[in-house]
């Protein structure tokens, strides 16, 4: 009977409007979730017939909950170990949820730092990534781990190298005197400090003195204190390196030649340790001589200069750079890579199951993750000391709200009316 049939249809409606009413609540719930994508309701009609049939439909039915994937925008916190996605892609993460173990995916990125040096979320997933081989090579893994920064002390690196830029007045005169190492400061013509470090992380202030000799030629002499070099003497200096320096007539560096071994051997540290002593590369050595210390009609004086040693040092920070690759930062002023953040990408995003916890997993329909680092393959682009926010446009949400609202009442009058006729057939056999 087509009123019945009428009344069923209005009924159809009024459960479907009910579900959509559902996911639009779902969705203004989560205004403020990080990561969270909104859905929408699908609608499809009842056939009321055999397919291919004129006769009217049977109403309407909710066939899915797709969710929307679009982009949400950045929300700037200044945290360091916050990390956002912009573009496609999900962080993985792995761990228990609701008693399921196994990989999961979010776009979710307040992680934090647990005392075992491991990087979780909230929820307390271990973040997936690829680890480094530290200090062996200094390459990423090729296998997905979690990624975890050493808490203990990363030990010393003795020093093996000094670097100086600077300038040799070509104008200056001979110190007067022959060079003394008990007077260095008078019998030479330039002076500069750092410190070196042994194979124990103490540190140890040395000068280097530059004296000229003859007009293109200097020495230089690196000088420790006596008291902190094996068979130094008690009071004073000791030589620790030195050798000579040749300029050409426009001033470039034509050679670098070292007056022994340069070989320091500091107290109760490993004996032997070897110091090279970069001025930039001469033009004996195949290099232009001007990429570290020159011989100019200008003073004296020191540009740069530095050391590749370091003490011991504890974990004190984490930073995360935009390639994704997660840093440790150590109370010794160094900052080593723990390894790289890894992103999964799917062929249909469309096709993942919703987790809770602002998680996803893979299905048949997604296909299985791809994984890859930031960046690469059409991967997200990663925004440290930021969260992505909802993509839920509330004003629309509430524009939906009134739409399922009214084509609720309107379903509802199909059923009065369809109900009123019915009384009236009724009425008619009496």
């Amino acid at each position: 009977m087509s009123i019945l049939r009428a009344m069923h249809a209005g009924v159809s409606g009024l459960t479907a409007e009910t579900a959509a009413l559902g996911v639009v609540g779902d969705n203004v719930a989560n205004t403020n979730t990080i990561g969270f994508k909104q859905s929408r309701a699908v609608f499809e009609d009842v056939l009321g017939a055999a397919v291919g049939s004129r006769l009217p439909g049977a109403g309407v039915r909710m066939a899915r909950t797709q969710q929307l994937f679009s982009q949400g925008a950045l929300l700037n916190t200044g945290q360091a170990t916050d990390i956002a996605l912009s573009g496609d892609g999900f962080l993985v993460v792995d761990g228990t949820v609701d008693g399921v173990r196994g990989k999961f995916y979010t776009r979710a990125g307040q992680i934090s730092m647990k005392n075992d040096g491991s990087l979780v979320t909230a929820a307390g997933l271990e973040l997936q990534g690829y680890g480094v081989d530290y200090p062996a090579t200094g390459l990423f893994n090729t296998s997905l781990g979690t990624l975890k920064l050493p808490n203990v002390p990363i030990p010393p690196k003795p020093t093996t190298s000094m670097r100086i830029t600077a300038n040799l007045d070509a104008s200056a005169p001979p110190p007067t005197g022959a060079w003394d190492p008990l007077n260095p400061a008078s019998t030479s013509n330039l002076a500069t400090s750092m410190t070196l470090y042994d194979s124990l992380g103490n540190g140890h202030s040395v000068d280097v003195y530059f004296r000229k000799n003859t007009p293109g030629t200097w020495d230089y002499h690196v000088i420790a204190k006596g008291v902190e070099v094996a068979g130094g003497p008690a009071t004073g200096g000791a030589e620790i390196a030195g050798g000579t320096l040749v300029f050409d007539s426009t001033g470039a560096l034509q050679s670098n030649t070292a007056a022994g071994d340069n070989t320091v051997n500091f107290v109760g540290a490993a004996p032997g340790q070897k110091l090279t002593i970069d001025f930039g590369t001469p033009l004996s050595a195949g290099g232009t001589g001007l990429t570290g210390i020159t011989q100019y009609g200008s003073p004296s004086t020191v540009a740069s200069q530095g050391q590749d040693g370091y003490a011991s040092g504890a974990l004190s920070g984490v930073k995360i750079d935009a390639g994704g690759v997660v840093n440790g930062i150590y109370t010794n002023g160094q900052t080593i890579p723990a390894g790289r953040i890894a992103v999964a990408k799917f062929q249909s995003n469309d096709g993942l199951g919703r987790a809770g916890h602002n998680l996803w997993i893979a299905t048949s329909d997604s296909g299985e993750a791809a994984l890859g680092a930031i960046g690469e393959g059409g991967r997200a682009a990663l925004v440290s000391g930021s969260l992505e926010q909802s993509n839920v446009d509330v004003t629309q949400q509430f524009v939906d709200l009134i739409s399922h609202q009214r084509a609720f009442q309107a379903n509802s009058k199909t059923i009065t009316t369809a109900d009123q006729m019915i009384q009236e057939l009724m009425s008619i056999k009496q």
